[in-house]
């Protein structure tokens, strides 16, 4: 009895760009993190690579051709690749902690705030970096900052 034949996956598939970026296009990694941690530490690479992600837009609003800001996309990418190294060498703990928990949790922040209180002090005290959620209430304390939030 011989095995049924096996269709192939996706992991069985090798990925090869066809078109090779120009030789004027500095290469970069792909960041190569899921959802969770990248959401986890959104707020801190929007913090850390703040005038790479303006200059991009800026570039964005100018012209309508994908190409025409790639180098300032490369450079977000290696910004936050760095903010993602600094953040495994400091935090790894309290990172994984947090990214885990909203892994597990649909990608729901108000479900992870006890681990994202110490990843949170963590990254403020080791990097520096402050947490702030933009379009926040002005005259109320960040959602993250809150002892006992309430959520409708």
């Amino acid at each position: 009895m011989s095995a049924a034949p096996r269709n192939p996956s996706l992991s069985d598939v090798e990925f090869i760009d066809p078109t090779p970026m120009p030789d004027s296009i500095p290469k970069v990694d792909e960041i190569g993190a899921t959802s969770a941690p990248l959401q986890s530490a959104a707020f801190f690479i929007g913090a850390y690579c703040k005038e790479y992600n303006e200059d991009f837009m800026l570039c964005k609003n100018e012209n309508n051709d994908p190409a025409h800001c790639l180098k300032e996309g490369r450079k977000v990418t290696r910004c936050a690749i760095d903010l993602l190294r600094k953040l495994r060498e400091h935090c790894d703990k309290e990172f994984e902690a947090h990214w885990t928990c909203l892994d597990l949790n649909n990608q729901e922040y108000h479900r992870c705030r006890a681990p994202e209180r110490k990843f949170n002090a963590c990254v403020m005290s080791a990097l520096k970096l402050e947490k702030y959620i933009p379009d926040s209430p002005a005259n109320k304390p960040q959602i993250h900052l809150k002892e006992k939030p309430l959520y409708y």
